[in-house]
């Protein structure tokens, strides 16, 4: 008995002493798992709810998150939408008070005036006055919107094609991304808004400038960003170019704005806006991705082999003499 118990007493400590490694194995695991996940590297960014994409029952322009937006914005809500507003109401009581005063029970005689110099006068300058208000920050704004990219700007081809779109980074390697819509059941499940989620969206910097270069592979195409205040038209055979400048990290959705086909209206537009860090390593993990000053170092030291190449034989040549 005493050698029954003792070995039931060895088989019961070995089974308690492996679920407790186990135990320990599986507590390590999740620990472990952090730092897993972490070094995988690049993760897309999950968007914002509201933010870079249409809001339900909104009116009105997204929140804008460039400068050239903000601009915009304050022109529509401080000078375009009061002066629509006045005239509005102005027209408005103009037609009431005629219809009052005027009417033919009101005045059995009617008035004989013809001309009045005064009021003549008034509504020809005052439209003047109205449309100078507007062409002064209108004329800012369009400026502003086609400014050219300052030396050094980040460039991003983007080539529409029938239906999808082509991000080109000639800057970092020529690598190009290509990008078309998510299914609706999968963007839902990853947190993103149906039929604007793509499978690899447009990354880049944050609070730089970026030099979009847009052409079209096949029809006309639109590339447009509402909460970024762009749109460049994409057109076969022109290469058009426009300043993008994201204030903050974020993602940004937009959409074809130009009648290009039967699948039109499924070809979203994503931009993901990164950290400058986190963009270089997103895009060293691109294939073909290489950092700017990396591609310009390589072609130098290759030429200085060459020319060390190429002085060998003098060096040679001259030391034959010495050796003799």
């Amino acid at each position: 008995m005493g050698i029954r118990r003792a070995a039931e007493f060895v088989t019961l400590a070995g089974a308690a002493l492996m679920a407790s490694a186990g135990t320990a194995m599986a507590a390590a695991a999740e620990t472990a798992a952090p730092v897993v996940e972490a070094a995988t590297g690049y993760v897309p960014m999950k968007p914002t709810e509201g933010k870079g994409m249409p809001t339900p029952g909104a009116i009105g322009f997204q929140d804008q998150y460039s400068p050239i937006g903000d601009y915009g914005e304050w022109m529509h809500n401080a000078v375009l939408m009061p002066i629509i507003t006045i005239i509005s109401l102005l027209v408005l009581f103009l037609l009431i008070w005629v219809v009052a005063r005027y009417r033919a029970k009101a005045n059995p005689n009617p008035s004989r005036t013809s001309h009045n110099t005064l009021i003549e006068v008034i509504w020809t300058l005052l439209p003047v006055l109205v449309l100078l208000a507007i062409a002064v920050p209108s004329m800012r704004l369009l400026a502003n919107q086609y400014e050219t990219a300052p030396e050094g700007a980040l460039t991003v081809k983007v080539t529409g094609y029938q239906w999808y779109w082509g991000y080109t980074y000639p800057d970092y390697g020529g690598f190009e991304v290509i990008s078309n819509m998510m299914p609706e059941d999968e963007a839902i499940a990853n947190g993103e808004p149906a039929q604007l989620a793509v499978d690899k969206r447009m990354v880049v910097p944050a609070g730089v400038p970026i030099r979009i270069q847009t052409i079209g592979a096949d029809v006309i195409h639109s590339f447009a960003v509402p909460s970024l205040w762009f749109k460049l038209d994409a057109v076969p055979g022109r290469l058009n170019e426009k300043v993008m400048f994201i204030k903050e990290p974020g993602v940004y959705y937009g959409q074809c704005m130009e009648l290009c086909g039967a699948r039109h209206g499924y070809m979203p537009i994503a931009v993901e806006a990164l950290p400058k860090d986190e963009f270089e390593q997103w895009v060293l993990e691109q294939p073909g991705g290489t950092l700017g000053e990396e591609a310009e170092a390589a072609p130098a030291a290759e030429d200085a082999a060459v020319e060390g190449a190429e002085e060998a034989p003098e060096g040679e040549g001259e030391a034959a003499p010495a050796a003799a």
